[in-house]
């Protein structure tokens, strides 16, 4: 359902805006997206092979990844490097006659775990020597049981395992590949990742509204239960609970506009002409979350950071979203130096205001003080 009207011949007929609708009631449930096969990241592969895939290689993956019938996992980040910068990913795909060799490491290899994961769509380094920076790394396709995989282990989330699901640490040692598993080209990794790591962050972002509003629905249960009367009162008759309350609706309501407002954008001019309104979405959504979570979790005391509730269990999870797809502060920086970019644009408006003004007043011999004095004057 997530691949859009328009833009892939896979698609069953949806925009993004209706899908953005859908995936909200997703993110209610913890199994909702997998049972629909809608869930991370198998979304984002999926879109890879729809959008940069040849035949044999949609055949081979993509149709039985829309079929349900196998997992796929996602491998771009590593331990040893800071990898928000992905210049910095050093695993090397290697050429060698007819295959590719890959040797290095990654970890939060989101699928991984998965006993029905089949395949690892990893990005690499293949041409250090290329001057462009941008141009360096490719993106491969590798058989999870390829020889010369090892998983190390599989990394917990704030304690909690994630399973099947997983991120796995995994090395590889000298793991062959055909040439063919390639995906687009060398060098097009950086162009292959963008495109998917736009849609990744909406999507993730459309389940988190449904998220919040199964979280608002907990606190709202909680605080009008007649049993829980501290110092002689229902919780929803202390202030601050309802003011908390009408804050998250606030919230929610609000961030649920910038994730519509950005389908609407992706529906009008792809993934690439809304990265400004995905990276919105992305940072705005998940604080906004995390924000009406630790509300409903500290309306039930201790009981909210137990496994008693999913309260814990959903901070967690979506706590990861501020790093996963680009930290935060990569998209903020990003923003605030693309809307800075007007500065000289603005700045050249307001002194040609300012100068159009000071003429009008010149023409009539007249300070801003007077007229101001005259405005009212004319008022009284």
């Amino acid at each position: 359902m997530f691949l859009p009207k328009g833009h892939y011949k896979e698609s069953p007929g949806f925009t993004n805006l209706e899908y953005g609708l859908m995936a909200e009631w997703l993110g209610k449930s913890r199994v909702a997206s997998e049972a629909v096969n809608c869930a991370a990241p198998d979304t984002g592969n999926m879109e890879v092979l729809a959008k940069y895939g040849n035949d044999a290689q949609k055949a081979e993956w993509l149709k039985p990844l829309m079929d349900g019938k196998i997992r796929s996992a996602f491998l771009m980040t590593e331990p040893q490097v800071a990898s928000s910068d992905a210049r910095n990913i050093e695993l090397e795909i290697t050429r060698d006659g007819s295959d590719y060799v890959l040797n290095g490491q990654k970890w939060w290899s989101s699928g991984a775990g998965d006993p029905r994961c089949k395949i690892y769509i990893v990005m690499g380094k293949s041409d250090a020597k290329n001057k462009d920076p941008y141009k360096q790394q490719s993106v491969i396709l590798v058989p999870a049981g390829a020889k010369g995989i090892t998983i190390h282990r599989m990394l917990s989330v704030y304690g909690y395992d994630d399973a099947p699901h997983g991120h796995g640490h995994i090395s590889f040692n000298n793991v062959r590949v055909p040439a063919t598993n390639l995906v687009l080209g060398e060098g097009r990794g950086f162009e292959i990742i963008q495109g998917r790591l736009g849609p990744g962050r909406i999507h993730h972002a459309m389940r988190t509204i449904g998220c919040s509003e199964r979280a608002l629905e907990w606190m709202l249960m909680r605080i009008n239960d007649p049993k829980k009367t501290p110092f002689g009162k229902q919780l929803r008759e202390h202030g601050v609970i309802l003011e908390w309350v009408a804050k998250s609706r606030l919230e929610i309501d609000a961030a649920r506009l910038v994730v519509l407002n950005a389908a609407i954008k992706m529906d009008e001019e792809g993934a690439k002409g809304a990265l400004k309104e995905i990276a919105q979405a992305k940072v705005l959504v998940p604080q906004m979350a995390l924000t009406v979570i630790d509300r409903a979790v500290q309306s039930f005391g201790g009981a909210g950071v137990s496994q008693d509730t999913p309260l814990a269990n959903m901070w967690a999870q979506i706590r990861t979203l501020r790093l996963a797809d680009g930290p935060d502060e990569v998209h903020l920086q990003q923003m605030g130096r693309n809307e800075n970019r007007r500065g000289k644009a603005v700045t050249a408006k307001i002194n040609a205001q300012k100068a159009k003004t000071d003429e009008l007043l010149k023409k009539y011999n007249v300070s801003l003080t007077q007229l101001g004095s005259n405005i009212q004057k004319s008022r009284i």
